[in-house]
This record gives structure tokens, C-alpha cells and sequence, in this order.
């Protein structure tokens, strides 16, 4: 069995040169597990979290330079790796920002790829068919590159494997219409020529996919008729065929239904020894004109699940840590996947399927006396609903009662099911619980079940890409609490949400706000912010540099300057309820990126900002004071963060508050709370110099009981 879980998108794909031209030239593992390199097919280099869907560090080639191939993390050195304009090898640190400020070195022949796996040195493919282990090439860049192809073989795909610490390059050849493949082997350095053994008439394959398990290597290729073959390599090399060569034995393990349809691209990774998936070929039961991500059993030639997938599909396919990343329309999706041990039961449906919103999971019915698929069957279970539950329920039985059962009893039998089911069983039963019960509430109006939403999010195996239509029907019901205990749990908030939700909250009035039931500890925090006094209050002095714009000696010649001196004319009250500034405080601690986040702030109306302004304005004056240090509490925004949030609405806003009259005393404000700080900043500079001489000056260890230090700065 195997299950596609709900995606989601990780960035979007930039635009092509032309038909012919890909989105992506690669995606490639980062630093660990959780980290990818995307390398687009313009000019940069990006790296993402994949838990937060946000981005790590992005690089970019001056205009005119062009990235050559898919750019590798080498996991010894800890550095970047990417070949430009065909014969440049840059390498680079996280924390370099420039490229052309990165080491670089020009080598003697155009290279093809670098290749890269975890814990091991990368290998440079040349186009000439040469390899050389990346230190070795950069210690010497000029060094001459032999030539292993004849002129006019041009290699089409090329991968690395690693099995017992060693090392083996794959790449596939085209020349006239003749297509090879190359193995080259380390310790000891062997190159092996295999041609590929098919059925006559087929062209060439449109895919492969190569994996090592045990002793061999696997590899499988797709052609564009549908047949998916397998080669079995071993890890170790063999004595040379005739000429050289050796002939690539191959045995078919899957036909894919492709009904009347001619199809040119296409591709296929394995995932396990029984499950292969497989993008670009049509679903055998859908409508023409539709493009799916399936996963297939190749033991026992059943479609396993399947996904339908929007817009255009550039045949690429990676696979990382139980995640497959496809482009697709304008974007790059991350899907999770899960694949089971195969069973005969399972593969023809004798078992229970399940289906997951956005996900179809199938079963097909082979004809095993037949070489094709000549019939398919969908076939679909269902377990019957039991008023009583004496035992612990499955998880395939408790989405069947949520699908008719009342919302007293879903709720009641989540909470049962949490408590008895085993946590590594329920890490995977907590989304797939909770994507049937927002498919539910969502066609029905009535049906609502907070409490079993709020107890599956405290077990913290969901989040966002989990369960996305969770957050976005919880604004719809305006259940804040809801929302509020989602955005301290989930970190993968994309930034669409993040500014939907901002919009939800600020155009909810006070007075419903206070009625809502909030997490204690922030609306205390709140409470007790606002009625705190500062010590400059009290004292009638400033506190840390800072002094409210009224009161200020030096003010701007502008028209309402003698409004400005006045000090009751600036009011310090906080300008939304409790309740709505405890939300806004889990809004500023969210993560974001600001190139993704920017489009969408400027969604917000004028009124909106100029609210989100005025509270952000009171929170940096009361942290200005130290209020905020006087209250003890658990989650509490940063002045960085109140900053910051100032700058990114300034930014997506800054035309609109500039014209807009009912803003102009707002920006007056915050410029004098900048200038401030400014000045504060100046008169710090001015002392640098001597607190420096003061902390390296040598004080006397004889100071006995008593000592009086007179201490002169210049």
C-alpha cells in the first residue's frame, strides 16, 4: 500500500526561455534531511527549510552568466557547490552573500554535473565522459581531460550511488540513435560500456532511476510507450564483452495504460524495492488532458495512489527523505508519501483503502495470466458505523464514523483514540483524522468538532502542509482560539495565511473579540501591559534614550508643530481591545520570508494598516519604557519584531500612507520615534571611544577592604 499525503507548494518556478526549456534545472539534498537546493533555470540558487517552506540563503550570477548545472551541498566541506557558464567551478559558505566574491576556478573541459551524496566527496562529470573527485580537480583546474566519448555521443542522464562507502557514477549515451550505458567504479578505477537490450522499435528511454540495494545496483528507465524496465548492475565490476561492451540484460516490471495517447516526457523514481511513482503518463481511469503523480506497485502492477496535479507538468521528479518535489503550473510542490509493505490483498484491494482530500487512493485488478493490464477495477471498502466502541478503534474505522456520526460523538471517539493509540501509529492517524474532519465541516455547515480539532493539535503531529484547510475554516468559523494555538504550534505557516488571518483579525470589531475564549497568559500579558506605568513617567526624565515625539525639543518645521509640542496630545492608550492585541502578538512572532510576505500585506485596506500601525506604535513605546520587562510571561513579542513589522508595512503601504490624510499624523509619530532612536544611537558613538579605553584598562587587584578608582576619559 502506499498513500500521498496533502502537499504543499515550497516556491514557485520561474519563467522558461521557450517550450523546450525547464522551470528547474534541479533539486538537490541540502545540509540534512529537512534542507533542499533549487536551482532554477535563470540565474539563482536557492535553499529552503522544507518543515517552514522558507528559505535559507539565496545566490544569483551577474546578467549574462549562466548556471550550467544543478548546484550540490558537499556535506565534508560544509560549502556550496554550482558549475557556471559550462567551465567555472564556484564552491561557497552559507554564509557568503556575493558569488562573485566566492572561490572559483576555470577548468580545462566543459563539465556536465557535479555529483554529490551525504558524507562523501562530490564527482565532476565532464561532457567528454571523464570524472574527477572535486578536491583533486580544484587543486589542479588546468589539468588535461581526457576524452572517454567519441564526438558525436552526447550523454542524456547521469546519477551517483554509494553502498559500503563506495562510490559509483551512472550516465547514459545517445549516438545515432544508439543509446549505452556507462558505469565508472572507484577502488579500483573501472569503466564499464553496457548497451541497452529492449524490444525492438522502442526509442529511447525518456527516464531513469537508479537505487542500490544490497549488493547491486537497480536501475530503471521508463520509455514513452509506458514500459518501465529494470537492470540489475553489480556493485562490484565484471570482465568486458566483445569489443568492450557488455549487453544490458533487462527484465519489463510495470505497463503503464496509456490508452490512445503519444507521449514524449515523462519520468520515474523509485521510491522502495515495490513502489516506483511516476509523473507525466495519464491516470487510467481519468479524463484526457489531466496530469497525475501516481505510485505503482511493481510487484504487483496496481496503481496505489494517485494525484491529480494543476497546470503544466515539466516531467522532473525528485525524491528526498519521503518527499517527492514536483514542478508543476508555476510552482514547485512538496508531497509526503508513505509506502507499506506489499501484500497480494492489498495490491487488489482485498484490504482497506482510504482516500484523503486532494489524494485518490486506488486499487486495480491485474490480469495475471495476461502480460498487459486488460481490466481495472476500482474497489472501495467501508467499514461499518458501531454506536458502541468497546475496543480501540482503527484509524480507517474512526474516519468512517466521522464521516456520519454526530459532532458529541466524533468528538468523544478522538479524544479515545488519541489516549490508546500508539504514538508512532498516531503520527501518522493525526492528519488523516483531521483531514476528514475539515473535509466534513466543509460541506456541512452544522458540523463543527473544535474540541476534537484542539486535541489532535495538542498531540503536535500536525501542522500546516498536514492539514492546510484547517487554519482557513477556522477563520471562517472565527474560531480564534483555534487560530491562536495554531500559529504557536505550526512553524510552516505559508505567508498567504499569515496576512488572511492578519486580515480576519483586524476586521473583527473589539467587542466580539472580548467574547472569545484566548490563551490566559496573553490576554494577562496584555492586561497588565497596558496598565503599566513607566519609570520616565514617573521620574519625568527619558528611559534608554527614548522620549515621546510630543516632547521633544527639537521638532520638524512643519505646519502642525505646535500640536506636536503639546504633550496630551499624544495618546499612548492601546488602540485595539486585549483580546485582538494578544492575536496580533502570535502574528509578530510568526516566521516569514520578505519577498513572500510583502505582496501580500498589500492586500490590507488603509484602515487596517493604520490600526496594525497604531498598536505596533504602542507596543515600541512601551518597550521603549521597559514596560513590557515588568511582566512575566511565556511568549512575548521582541522590539526586533515590532520593528520589523513597522518596516514590511511601510513598505507594501508606503504610497497610500503618504497621501492618505488620516495616516499623515501616524508617519509624523513613527519618524520622530526613528529620530529618537537615531539620536540615542549619535550620543553613544560620541562615548564609544572611552568606554572601549575603559573596559581595556588594567585595574589594580590591591584594592584591599575599601578603594576609591578615579578613572580619566578623553
Amino acid at each position: 500500500m502506499a498513500t500521498l499525503y496533502e502537499g504543499y507548494t515550497l516556491c514557485g518556478v520561474g519563467p522558461v526561455q521557450n517550450s523546450s526549456n525547464i522551470g528547474i534545472l534541479g533539486v538537490e539534498q541540502g545540509r540534512n534531511i529537512d534542507y533542499v537546493l533549487v536551482t532554477d533555470s535563470s540565474r539563482s540558487i536557492t535553499g529552503y527549510k522544507v518543515s517552514d517552506q522558507k528559505p535559507t540563503g539565496s545566490w544569483s550570477v551577474k546578467q549574462g552568466q549562466i548556471i550550467s548545472c544543478p548546484a550540490v551541498f558537499n556535506t565534508q566541506s560544509q560549502e556550496y557547490v554550482v558549475v557556471t557558464d559550462d567551465r567555472v567551478v564556484r564552491v561557497w559558505k552559507e554564509d557568503d552573500v556575493n558569488l562573485e566574491k566566492a572561490f572559483k576556478a576555470t577548468v580545462s573541459a566543459d563539465v556536465l554535473r557535479v555529483l554529490a551524496v551525504t558524507d562523501s566527496e562530490p564527482v565532476v562529470l565532464f561532457c567528454c565522459g571523464a570524472v574527477r573527485f572535486l578536491d583533486s580537480l580544484l587543486a589542479s583546474p588546468q589539468q588535461p581531460i581526457e576524452d572517454v566519448l567519441t564526438e558525436d555521443e552526447i550523454i542524456r542522464w547521469s546519477s551517483i550511488v554509494k553502498a559500503d562507502l563506495q562510490l559509483v557514477v551512472l550516465f547514459s549515451t545517445e549516438q545515432r540513435g544508439e543509446h549505452c550505458l556507462y558505469v565508472q567504479r572507484f577502488n579500483p578505477n573501472t569503466l564499464v560500456k553496457h548497451r541497452f537490450e529492449t524490444e525492438p522499435g522502442l526509442s529511447a528511454p525518456i527516464s531513469f532511476s537508479a537505487t542500490c540495494r544490497g549488493s547491486n545496483i537497480h536501475l530503471l528507465y521508463l520509455y514513452s510507450n509506458g514500459s518501465l524496465y529494470e537492470s540489475v548492475l553489480p556493485f562490484r565490476s565484471s570482465s568486458t564483452g566483445v569489443d568492450g561492451v557488455q549487453a544490458l540484460s533487462c527484465s519489463l516490471c510495470l505497463s503503464l495504460p496509456l490508452g490512445e495517447e503519444k507521449l514524449m516526457s515523462g519520468a520515474a523514481v523509485v521510491l522502495d524495492e515495490a513502489h516506483v511513482a511516476v509523473v507525466g503518463f495519464p491516470h487510467p481511469s481519468a479524463g484526457a488532458c489531466k496530469d497525475y503523480l501516481c505510485i505503482w506497485n511493481t510487484h504487483f502492477q496496481t496503481l496505489q495512489a494517485s494525484k491529480e496535479m494543476a497546470g503544466r507538468i515539466y516531467s522532473q521528479l525528485w525524491c528526498y527523505s519521503g518527499k517527492l518535489y514536483v514542478p508543476h503550473g508555476k510552482m514547485l510542490a512538496v508531497i509526503p508519501f508513505d509506502c507499506q509493505k506489499s501484500s497480494l490483498a492489498a495490491a487488489m484491494g482485498k484490504q482497506k483503502q482510504t482516500s484523503q482530500s486532494g489524494s485518490k487512493t486506488h486499487s486495480f485488478v491485474t490480469s495475471w495470466t495476461c502480460n498487459d493490464i486488460t481490466q481495472t477495477t476500482e474497489i472501495k471498502s467501508r467499514i461499518s458505523t458501531r454506536n458502541n466502541v468497546k475496543s480501540a478503534l482503527t484509524v480507517d474505522q474512526l474516519i468512517e464514523h466521522v464521516k456520519t456520526s454526530a459532532v458529541e460523538d466524533v468528538q468523544a471517539e478522538v479524544g479515545e483514540f488519541i489516549r490508546r493509540t500508539p504514538q508512532a501509529d498516531l503520527q501518522l492517524a493525526a492528519g488523516r483524522v483531521a483531514l476528514e474532519l475539515v473535509s466534513r465541516s466543509q460541506k456541512d455547515g452544522n458540523f463543527y468538532p473544535q474540541c476534537a480539532f484542539l486535541q489532535l493539535m495538542e498531540t503536535r503531529y500536525l501542522c500546516y502542509s498536514v492539514c492546510p484547510g484547517l487554519l482557513s475554516l477556522a477563520m471562517v468559523k472565527k474560531d480564534f482560539h483555534l487560530c491562536q494555538i495554531a500559529f504557536q504550534i505550526f512553524s510552516d505557516i505559508p505567508e498567504a495565511v499569515t496576512c488572511a488571518y492578519l486580515k480576519t483579525i483586524l476586521s473583527t470589531p473589539d467587542f466580539e473579540m472580548e467574547a472569545v475564549n484566548l490563551d490566559k497568559d496573553s490576554v494577562i500579558f496584555m492586561k497588565e501591559l497596558t496598565q503599566a506605568h513607566s519609570r520616565s513617567d514617573e521620574e519625568g526624565g527619558q528611559l534608554n534614550g527614548f522620549c515621546p515625539p510630543a516632547l521633544e525639543s527639537d521638532v520638524s518645521d512643519t505646519p502642525s508643530n505646535k500640536l506636536q509640542r503639546d504633550p496630551l496630545s499624544l495618546d499612548m492608550s492601546c488602540p485595539v481591545g486585549l483580546h485582538k492585541g494578544a492575536l496580533l502578538n502570535e502574528v509578530l512572532h510568526t516566521a516569514y520570508s520578505d519577498r513572500s510576505l510583502l505582496p501580500h500585506l498589500k492586500d490590507l485596506t488603509v484602515p487596517q494598516v493604520i490600526v496594525f500601525l497604531q498598536y505596533l506604535r504602542f507596543l515600541y513605546f512601551k518597550y521603549s519604557h521597559d514596560a513590557h520587562k515588568q511582566i512575566r510571561a511565556l511568549r512575548t513579542p521582541s522590539i526586533s519584531q515590532i520593528i520589523d513589522w513597522v518596516c514590511l508595512l511601510l513598505d507594501s503601504h508606503f504610497t497610500v500612507l503618504a497621501v492618505a490624510p488620516e495616516a499623515k499624523r501616524l508617519v509624523f509619530d513613527l519618524h520622530k520615534f526613528v529620530r529618537s532612536q537615531v539620536k540615542l544611537y549619535a550620543e553613544l558613538g560620541k562615548i564609544e571611544g572611552s568606554l572601549q579605553v575603559l573596559k581595556n584598562s588594567k585595574q589594580s587587584e590591591d584594592f584591599g577592604m575599601y578603594a576609591i578608582q578615579v578613572i580619566e576619559l578623553f
